[in-house]
């Protein structure tokens, strides 16, 4: 197979010299991690409703889901919204569980600064320059870890080398012109590493990628949905020589007006996604975690434009074979008014640091000291939740 170096992957790399594939080396282990993050404040009343609560309905309003609607139930207490359908037959197989009533360590409600805490794994936004997966890859001996996207976010950045990659519409460089650039960064150390990282990252995907349809050719210009995407990240993590940690990213969350009928577009690209990654990791799936979370939740009552406002607690979906499914693991505070967080959200009881420390120690064998000191610092009282991960 020809080399192929998109301007976006040169530019990228070169842009970016600490973040370029050349960790992409044979993996030790065949646990896989795959963190995505939910931009915008994804509702986990909405997307995984507590319909068995009392006061779900009058506290919900025009949100409440009809309980003959369609919604899939998971237990007495909660069901699954009926976009999140295609996810049944992996909580059927116990490959899928839910995380509720779960937030970072911010109160406010700030997008931005919710981010920075959610990936950096501090107490407070902007505490900490680096994001704690990233010391987790430091921490395990520089596993291959990959960023799908554009960019690398927060949460994969530091000291730690990772990849990043994302499919490109462009065409590629002819050899020619490979060669000239080649000689002409020949003389400049860190622009010769930049290109010859950037050919075989794009090399490696080229030849990872043969059996999804919608990476090839100029079908790339349509493969930035999110199950496309997906499909493609799964292949390059399925391969011998691919990641073992991966994050991705999907937006569409910040849902302030129109909540009942624009939740249903991310919910379904989110289900489409997680099922394209099972099928492309194809048996690697049985070693693999999936965790979707979002920065924050949402208000518990509608507004005024139909929507939700900026909250605090919220839900978190697990998937994958390494899994403890079929579970909602929640110490539930209820939506009667009095036990709302300040009177209008749903109260977290769960800190989400807890559980990336179990993920990070029972699926990927990270050390109890290093979960409470250098990857989530000052956070000695969060401990892990005990059964999430199969044993």
């Amino acid at each position: 197979m020809s080399m192929h170096l998109s301007r976006r992957t040169f530019l990228g790399c070169s842009a970016a010299f600490g973040i370029i594939p050349g960790a992409l080396a044979a993996p030790p282990g065949d646990r896989r991690l795959v963190v995505v993050v939910l931009r915008g404040g994804m509702d986990g009343l909405h997307a995984v409703p507590p319909l068995g609560d009392p006061d779900y309905a009058s506290a919900r309003g025009g949100l409440a889901l009809d309980p003959g609607g369609g919604a899939i139930r998971l237990d007495s207490t909660f069901a699954l919204h009926p976009a999140l359908a295609p996810l049944q037959p992996l909580w059927q197989d116990r490959e899928l569980a839910v995380v509720h009533a779960v937030a970072s360590p911010y109160r406010e409600r700030s997008h931005f600064d919710g981010q920075d805490v959610l990936e950096s794994g501090g107490i407070r936004p902007h505490a900490l320059n680096d994001g704690w997966l990233n010391r987790a890859v430091a921490a395990k001996g520089n596993p291959s870890a990959l960023a799908v996207g554009q960019a690398v976010p927060l949460l994969l950045r530091g000291a730690a080398k990772v990849a990043s990659w994302a499919p490109s519409p462009l065409p590629g460089l002819p050899q020619s012109r490979v060669a000239a650039l080649r000689a002409l960064y020949d003389g400049d150390p860190l622009l010769a590493m930049a290109f010859e990282e950037g050919m075989q990252m794009e090399a490696f995907a080229d030849s990872a990628l043969t059996a999804e349809p919608e990476m090839a050719g100029n079908k790339r210009k349509g493969a930035s949905a999110f199950p496309a995407l997906a499909g493609a990240a799964g292949s390059l993590m399925a391969a011998a020589e691919g990641p073992r940690l991966m994050v991705m990213e999907l937006g569409g969350w910040d849902t302030h007006s129109g909540q009942l009928g624009r939740m249903s577009q991310p919910l379904g690209q989110l289900a489409e996604g997680i099922n394209a990654l099972a099928r492309a990791l194809g048996p690697a799936w049985k070693t693999t975690l999936v965790v979707a979370v979002s920065e924050f939740g949402r208000t518990v009552a509608e507004n005024g434009t139909g929507g939700s406002d900026h909250g605090t607690g919220g839900a978190m979906i697990l998937a994958g074979g390494a899994v403890a499914g079929a579970k909602v693991f929640a110490d539930w505070p209820g939506l009667a008014r009095a036990r709302l967080h300040q009177g209008r959200d749903l109260r977290p009881t769960l800190d989400g640091r807890a559980v990336f420390k179990t993920i990070l120690r029972d699926h990927l064998g990270v050390p109890s000291k290093a979960l409470d000191g250098t990857i989530f610092p000052d956070s000695a009282g969060v401990r892990p939740v005990e059964g999430l991960v199969r044993g």
